[in-house]
């Protein structure tokens, strides 16, 4: 075991959770009380305890060695539908981007450049706040075709990782981020990046026309700014209980590819959006 990592996750109601040397140490309150895709977990989280939280965190541990040098970096399974990481794999198989900028743990900003990989890294594991360098995990993901862009702090920098990606022949590179101001920077550094804004919840009103403003895809979670900003700006909604808004063409292209490579029966109507039948996460903040 590596000593010394730490790693900040606000995850499961966005509860602050730190883990080290692969311990959950402390976790702090979450800002929401129920979740329809929390409650779906594999260690399902409902009533957003500090105990239930813990026990989440410690099931990806234990699952795909989140934050340990045994992390597994690399899937090929859907969790959900329309999941970021599902997403963007999907977009990579279809050509529509060339590689992806994500955050991972024990590696910091990586460019991934297969599905397999992106899926791998972020199909368990969102809202990483900071992270500290494991050598296993880094060498998995070269060995995996990926790019750990800063080694030796592991830091999390979206757009160190798009300028790198850049520099690497890459030209569509995807890339997610939780920060307004950041979504801004990258659309001026790469205009045709597609931009994924995720772990959203708390985003105020000017963050959110920040947001609706420089990127194709919103993950608005527990937004209530964003719901009411950007998902009247949609162009389409994906999925109700958590949903995803596509602000542009592009954003509206990956989700209706991600729709026309699965087998899962799917509705398509016409509504006024954003779209919700009161099932979605609660409160918004």
């Amino acid at each position: 075991m590596t000593q010394g990592d730490e790693h900040i996750i606000e995850a499961a109601g966005c509860a602050r959770v730190v883990v080290r040397d692969g311990h959950v140490v402390s976790v702090g309150p979450a800002r929401i009380t129920s979740c329809p895709l929390a409650a779906r977990f594999c260690e399902p989280v409902r009533n957003f305890t500090e105990e239930e939280i813990r026990r989440n965190i410690e099931g990806r541990i234990a699952a795909f060695g989140m934050c340990t040098p045994e992390r597994v970096v690399v899937s090929d399974d859907d969790f959900v539908l329309f999941g970021a990481s599902e997403l963007l794999s999907s977009a990579l198989r279809c050509g529509i981007i060339d590689a992806a900028v994500i955050a991972c743990d024990g590696a910091g900003t990586v460019i991934a450049t297969s599905p397999r990989l992106i899926q791998g890294i972020g199909g368990k594991m969102s809202g990483l706040v900071s992270t500290t360098p494991i050598p296993a995990v880094i060498d998995r993901i070269h060995e995996n075709g990926g790019i750990v862009v800063s080694p030796r702090d592991a830091a999390l920098n979206a757009e160190n990782g798009v300028r790198m990606a850049l520099e690497n022949g890459y030209h569509a590179p995807a890339v997610t981020t939780a920060s307004a101001d950041e979504a801004l920077t990258l659309r001026r550094v790469c205009p045709d990046a597609f931009i994924v804004a995720v772990h959203t919840t708390g985003t105020n009103d000017e963050d959110a026309v920040k947001f609706a403003a420089s990127c194709d895809l919103i993950f608005p979670c527990a937004s209530r700014a964003l719901y009411e900003i950007a998902g009247k700006r949609a162009l389409l909604q994906g999925g109700k209980g958590v949903p995803i808004f596509a602000m542009t063409k592009a954003g509206k292209e990956v989700i209706l590819a991600k729709i026309a490579s699965v087998q899962t029966p799917v509705v398509i109507t016409g509504h006024t959006l954003p779209y919700s039948e009161g099932k979605g996460p609660s409160p918004l903040v």
